[in-house]
Formats: C-alpha cells, sequence, structure tokens
C-alpha cells in the first residue's frame, strides 16, 4: 500500500471489495469539471460519468489492470477525495494529482487577447492533465479520425461495451465499463470495427497502435518531442492523432488540434471575428509557444465557437464482410 493510501469502507454496496482512498490537498484551485471532461467522449460514454454534482467516475485501463475512479472535491477543506477499485486502484490513485493537473506549468502565459485573457480568469482551476495512460487517450482518437464526432462516440460506445469489461467495484453496478486493454482491442475481428462504423483505414491504424502498446504507453515517460515522434512512427498516427493524445495523457499544453475540421476555425473566429485555416491560426498562436494548447482549451471551455451555417456532416454507413 502506497503511503498516500488507505483502506475505505464501500457504502454503495457491502457486496464490493473495499475501495482505496486518498485525500489530496492541491497547491491551487482546482475544477474536476473543467478538467475531466475531456476524457469524455460523448454525452453517452460508458466509460465516464458525473454523479449530479457528488463526483466523476471513471473507467480507466492501467498496466496493472482495470480501476474504477471516483473524484469529489471538498472546497471548504480545499481538498480532493479519490477512491478507487480494481487492480489498477493502486496506480490511478499515485497518478491522480497528475491527472488533476498538478504537474501543469503556467509560467510565462500570458494572455494577448481579451477572450483569452477572460477565459484564463473564469478558469482558473482548469490545467492541463497528465493521465500517463496513452493507449487509452489513442484508441478513441484513431476512431475520431475524419469523422463526424457523432459517428466516432456511437463506434467508441459500441466497441466498448463489446471488447471491454465492466468496471470493478461499485462501478458495475453503475453501468460504468473500462475500455478494452491491448489484447482486447488488437483482437477485435474487422467485421466488427466496420459494425461500429469504423472502416479499415482507422481500424488498421488501432491495430497496429494496440499491438505496439508497450513502446507507446513508454511515451508518457519521454519527453514530449521524443512522444510525439514515437506516437508518430505508428503508420495513420499523424500531428492530429498525437495532438489529441498528447493533451490527455502526457500533459502537453502546447500541442494545437491542427489539422481538425472546427479547431481552427473556432480559434480564429474568437480572436479576431474570422474562421480560418490552419496556416492562419499557427501564425495567430505563435505569441502563445508553450502554452498553444491551453488557449485552445481555454476557448473552448468558453464556449467560443463559430456560429454554424447549413446542415451538418451526415454520418457514414459502413457495411460489415468477412474476408
Amino acid at each position: 500500500m502506497s503511503p498516500t493510501s488507505r483502506p475505505a469502507a464501500d457504502a454503495a454496496s457491502a457486496e464490493t471489495a473495499p475501495a482505496r482512498e486518498r485525500v489530496w490537498r492541491p497547491r491551487r484551485p482546482v475544477s474536476l469539471g473543467a478538467i475531466l471532461t475531456i476524457f469524455r467522449r460523448g454525452s453517452g460514454d460508458p466509460t465516464f460519468q458525473s454523479d449530479r454534482g457528488q463526483g466523476w467516475w471513471l473507467g480507466l485501463p492501467t498496466t496493472l489492470g482495470p480501476a474504477t475512479l471516483h473524484l469529489h472535491a471538498r472546497p471548504a477543506d480545499d481538498e480532493v477525495v479519490a477512491r478507487a477499485w480494481g487492480p489498477g486502484a493502486e496506480w490511478v490513485l499515485e497518478q491522480m494529482p497528475a491527472l488533476l493537473g498538478d504537474g501543469d506549468d503556467a509560467d510565462g502565459f500570458v494572455a494577448h487577447h481579451p477572450r483569452v485573457a477572460q477565459a484564463k480568469v473564469r478558469y482558473a482551476g482548469w490545467h492541463v492533465p497528465r493521465s500517463g495512460l496513452v493507449l487509452h487517450a489513442l484508441m478513441p482518437a484513431v476512431i475520431e479520425q475524419k469523422v463526424t464526432g457523432q459517428e466516432a462516440f456511437s463506434g467508441q460506445r459500441v466497441l466498448v461495451r463489446r471488447f471491454g469489461q465492466p468496471a470493478p467495484g461499485p462501478g458495475a453496478a453503475r453501468g460504468l465499463w473500462v475500455p478494452p486493454d491491448a489484447k482486447a482491442w488488437a483482437s477485435i475481428p474487422s467485421w466488427e470495427w466496420l459494425r461500429a462504423s469504423v472502416d479499415g483505414a482507422r481500424s488498421g491504424t488501432a491495430v497496429r497502435a494496440a499491438q505496439r502498446a508497450g513502446r507507446l504507453e513508454e511515451a508518457a515517460s519521454l519527453d514530449l518531442a521524443e512522444a510525439h515522434r514515437r506516437m508518430r512512427s505508428v503508420a495513420g498516427i499523424g500531428v492530429w492523432t498525437a495532438a489529441e493524445v498528447a493533451q490527455r495523457a502526457l500533459g502537453d499544453p502546447d500541442s494545437v488540434s491542427f489539422g481538425d475540421y472546427h479547431v481552427a476555425k473556432n480559434i480564429t473566429w474568437a480572436l479576431t471575428g474570422e474562421a480560418l485555416d490552419d496556416d492562419a491560426c499557427a501564425e495567430l498562436l505563435e505569441p502563445y509557444a508553450g502554452h498553444r494548447y491551453r488557449v485552445q482549451r481555454l476557448l473552448e471551455l468558453e464556449g467560443a465557437m463559430r456560429p454554424r451555417r447549413g446542415p451538418r456532416m451526415a454520418p457514414r454507413r459502413h457495411l460489415p464482410t468477412r474476408r
């Protein structure tokens, strides 16, 4: 048992194993919702739940096995209380401060635009998270490549419920799931990917990544430049996908989601009133070098999205075939 955790009775069900509990006193304000919602893949994500103001539940796959993590804040005491169940419980409790952005360093971040300055003040409790779980962030990002959010989130839900597992402890009773581990991702048949509306290009990338999971998970211990190179050495993982992983798993404050259909347009619209492309966005964000993702996420939290006109993109259909 780590010195920062202790057994805690699970009042929700006498049939579950006791939780491990950790009480953490952060050194600065921490907004759980602002930090954690980046890990939710759509409103129906089976691996993520909000507990009606009583905290947040996550089903997490660790190298030690699945874990259920429940987090809630005690603002009056300036504390965050974490409880965890399952083989990965000790690992997620050890990682919890980093998950909530404790290692994020915003020194040198200066708001050069009024909209950014406003978001910086309003979301002072948001910090760049670092889950340390590369594959956990990578697989949904691969599934989301070049498709609508509706299609990607639906595919993620199907695959998690088909090949993942119910979360340990009280997670299962809550309907919480843990995503597949690397072995399970790698063994998903091609027709099951197609039934989840994930085409061959994306499923091929996902399987290659799962087969190299050990090397990819090592990226969490590398410097950011090397971590990006490690991820992009897998065919099918480019700038956008690596950035989406770095924002969640590696605590990278600078990796903008370049190549996204909406991000550059939203950022440039919020800061200039015009929806412009990636090149214009990169130029606009140059003064924020080192903190460019920080700007992206603060504007997202602020709801700074350009007005949408015209019909939304329709999701595609992929008919399963056996080979």
